[in-house]
C-alpha cells in the first residue's frame, strides 16, 4: 500500500505528501496510533485528510498509510445484538455507564473466530447474480440471515456445502462469467453508499407502532420516512425507544447520534431486559446499535451512513428494517462543525449549503424494494425515522425546514402536553402524514372498512374544538350550545384518553390496531347516542357525567368482551337519560 508523510496538522485536518495515488473518499491510517481518516482532496502528490479520531499528539513527519478503499461496513452474521461506533468498531465494554472500545481497538468489526451453522440453499451448477441467496444462517430465533452473492458478481456455483464456518471461511466456489473462480464467504464489505436493488415498490402497508395517535392519525408506511420534532424535554428519546421496542419490524438499527453521556448504556440495558411483544425474545436480539460521540463530529457523521448501510443489507434479505436516528439535529450540528473547519460555504444558521443533500443520505435511502432474481425474489423495506431537537421548538429552524421536504410523516411534540405528563405528546394540529391515502386499502381490509371515515370524524372533532377554544377560554364551556359542549367533550376524550398512553404498563404501552379501534369506536358510539339524546331534550350535564373518561382508562387494560359489555350498559344509560328528557318536555 502507498504511504505518505504528514506535512501539517490543523485540528482534524491533516496535509500529507507522497500520496499521488490517493483518491477522494479513500480511507487512510494516520500516524503511529493509526487513526482512521478520509481523503478529502488531492493536488499533485499532496492530500488533505479528515481524521475521524482525536488527533491529539499527531505531528509532521509521521506516516500515512493508504487502504485503497472507501469507508465501508462489514456485513455478515454477528451484527445483531452488536454495539458499534460510527466506523463500525465494536464497543464491547461498559464502564461507569459509558461504552468503551473493545480490546482490539476497532476492526475487525465482526468476530473471525465464532462459527455459524451455514445451510446451503443454492446447489452446484446454479447460475446466480448479485443479491441472490446462496445459503442461510439462523442468527436469532426471529431473524434468518441470508447469505447473498455480492453485488457486481455473477456466474455459476461450482461447489457449495453446508456446515459450521466462520465468516471468513470458504463456503463455496463461484465461477465468474470470465472463467475465473472466486471463493464465496459469509463476509462481504460494502461502501457506505446506497446499495443497488432490482426494482423499487410503492409502500402499501403501515409500520404499526402500537402508539394510537401515530397508527390512527399519522401512520408511516413500511419503506417510508418520518421525523419526530419538538423542543427539549418533550420526550423524543423516550418515544423513539418505545418505537424501537414496539415497532412491527424484523430488524431495528438504532443510531445514537451524540446523545448525553451514558445514554447508550441505558439504551442497551433497556433492550436487553425488554421482550419483543411479537416474538418473546429480548429486543437486543433484533437490534444493531451504532453510537456516535458528539466529541468526534467526523465519526458522528459516519455513524448515520454506517447505520443506514447496515439497514439496507438486512432489507435486501427481505426483512422489514427500521433505522432510527436520535437525533438528526446532533448530526446536522456535526456537519456544521466540519463544514466550518473545511471552509465550505455555509447556508442559513451556519449549516452547510448542501444540508438537504446531506440529510437525504439518510431519509432518501428509505424505501420498499425487490431483491434477488427469478423465484428467489424477496420484498423488503427500510423505514427511516429521525428525531429533531429544536431549542425553541420553532418549525422554521433550518434543519426542520430541510427535513420536511424529505419525509412523508412529520410528528410534532408539544411542550405543553409534555409538561402535563401526556405521552406521547404529539401535537395533532401541526403533525401530518402523506401515507394514509396509500394505506387506505390496508386499513379497510385488515382493520375496519369504515376506519377512514372514523379517522376523518376524529379530525373534525379536533378542528371544531380548535374553532371553539376562544369562546371556551373567554366564557367557559357552559356558554356553548349542548351540541358544541358535546363536541368539546369528545375532543377532550380523544386527546386525554385515546391518544394518551402509559409507556410502562402493558398492554397500553403497545396496543394492536384492533384494540385501538375498539376504544375509538366506543367514543364515537357515545357521541352518536348522546347527540340523538340531546335532540330528544336530554340534559347535556347528565350525559357528560356518565364516567366515560374513567371507563376508557380501565378499558386500556381490559379484555375485549368487558368493553363490549360496557358499550351495552352505556347505551342503556343514555337511552334512559333521553327518555327522561322527552318526558320533561
Amino acid at each position: 500500500m502507498t504511504s505518505g508523510i504528514i506535512k501539517s496538522v490543523s485540528g482534524p485536518l491533516v496535509t500529507a505528501g507522497g500520496l499521488s495515488d490517493a483518491g477522494i473518499g479513500n480511507m487512510v491510517y494516520v500516524g503511529k496510533p493509526r487513526l482512521a481518516g478520509e481523503v478529502l482532496s488531492v493536488k499533485n502528490d499532496t492530500a488533505t485528510i479528515l481524521v475521524y479520531d482525536n488527533p491529539t499528539g499527531l505531528g509532521p513527519g509521521e506516516n500515512v498509510e493508504m487502504t485503497g478503499a472507501p469507508l465501508s461496513v462489514e456485513l455478515a452474521p454477528g451484527m445483531l445484538g452488536g454495539v458499534f461506533d460510527g466506523l463500525q468498531r465494536p464497543l464491547g465494554r461498559m464502564e461507569g455507564g459509558k461504552c468503551l472500545p473493545s480490546e482490539n481497538g476497532g476492526f475487525p468489526a465482526l468476530s473471525r473466530e465464532r462459527a455459524w451453522n451455514f445451510t446451503a440453499v443454492a446447489s452446484a451448477g446454479d447460475r446466480v447474480s448479485g443479491g441472490d441467496v446462496i445459503g442461510t444462517v439462523e442468527e436469532s430465533g426471529s431473524v434468518l440471515h441470508s447469505i447473498m452473492v455480492p453485488y457486481g458478481k455473477s456466474g455459476v456455483v461450482e461447489s457449495i456445502q453446508s456446515g459450521l464456518y466462520s465468516v471468513t471461511d470458504t463456503v463455496g466456489i463461484l465461477r465468474l462469467e470470465n472463467g475465473i473462480t472466486e471463493p464465496l464467504t459469509m463476509l462481504q464489505t460494502w461502501p457506505v453508499r446506497e446499495r443497488p436493488c432490482r426494482r423499487r415498490i410503492s409502500p402499501n402497508s403501515p409500520l404499526c407502532s402500537g402508539q394510537r395517535v401515530i397508527d390512527g392519525l399519522f401512520p408511516i408506511a413500511k419503506g417510508g420516512s418520518a421525523a419526530l420534532c419538538g423542543p427539549c424535554g418533550t420526550g423524543k428519546t423516550i418515544l423513539l425507544r418505545q418505537l424501537a421496542a414496539s415497532l412491527d419490524a424484523d430488524v431495528v438499527v438504532y443510531i445514537a447520534c451524540g446523545g448525553r453521556s451514558g445514554g447508550t448504556a441505558e439504551l442497551l440495558r433497556e433492550l436487553s431486559l425488554l421482550q419483543n411483544p411479537r416474538t418473546g425474545e429480548t429486543l437486543m436480539s433484533r437490534t444493531v446499535v451504532i453510537a456516535g460521540s458528539a466529541a468526534l463530529p467526523a465519526v458522528l457523521e459516519a455513524a448515520v451512513l454506517t447505520g443506514i448501510s447496515i439497514g439496507e443489507y438486512f432489507r435486501d434479505m427481505g426483512h422489514h428494517v427500521t433505522v432510527i436516528a436520535d437525533s438528526v439535529s446532533h448530526w446536522a450540528e456535526a456537519l456544521r462543525a466540519l463544514s466550518g473547519r473545511l471552509g465550505e460555504p455555509s447556508g442559513t444558521g451556519g449549516y452547510p449549503a448542501g444540508l438537504t443533500f446531506h440529510l437525504a443520505q439518510f431519509f432518501g435511502r428509505a424505501g420498499c424494494v425487490a431483491s434477488g432474481s427469478g423465484a428467489g425474489e424477496r420484498i423488503g423495506s427500510l423505514t427511516a425515522v429521525g428525531a429533531l431537537s429544536l431549542p425553541d421548538g420553532s418549525l422554521s429552524h433550518p434543519v426542520a425546514q430541510a427535513v420536511t421536504r424529505l419525509v412523508g410523516a412529520f410528528w410534532v411534540l408539544d411542550s405543553t402536553l409534555a409538561f402535563e405528563r401526556r405521552f406521547p405528546a404529539v401535537q395533532v394540529c401541526h403533525s401530518y402524514s402523506r401515507y394514509f391515502s396509500a394505506l387506505t386499502d390496508w386499513y379497510t381490509s385488515h382493520v375496519e372498512h369504515e376506519f377512514p371515515a372514523y379517522r376523518e370524524r376524529v379530525f373534525r372533532f379536533l378542528r371544531e374544538e380548535e374553532r371553539l377554544s376562544g369562546t371556551v377560554r373567554r366564557l367557559g364551556r357552559k356558554s356553548l350550545s349542548p351540541e358544541d359542549r358535546l363536541t368539546v367533550e369528545i375532543a377532550c376524550l380523544l386527546r386525554e384518553t385515546l391518544f394518551d398512553q402509559n409507556a410502562f404498563a402493558k398492554p397500553d404501552s403497545c396496543e394492536p390496531s384492533q384494540r385501538q379501534l375498539a376504544l375509538l369506536r366506543l367514543i364515537l358510539e357515545y357521541d352518536r347516542l348522546a347527540r340523538a339524546a340531546v335532540k330528544k331534550g336530554a340534559d347535556i350535564s347528565e350525559l357528560l357525567e356518565l364516567g366515560l373518561r374513567e371507563h376508557i382508562g380501565y378499558a386500556k387494560h381490559a379484555a375485549a368482551e368487558q368493553n363490549a359489555g360496557y358499550s351495552e350498559e352505556l347505551k342503556r344509560q343514555i337511552q334512559a337519560i333521553a327518555a327522561k328528557g322527552g318526558d320533561g318536555q
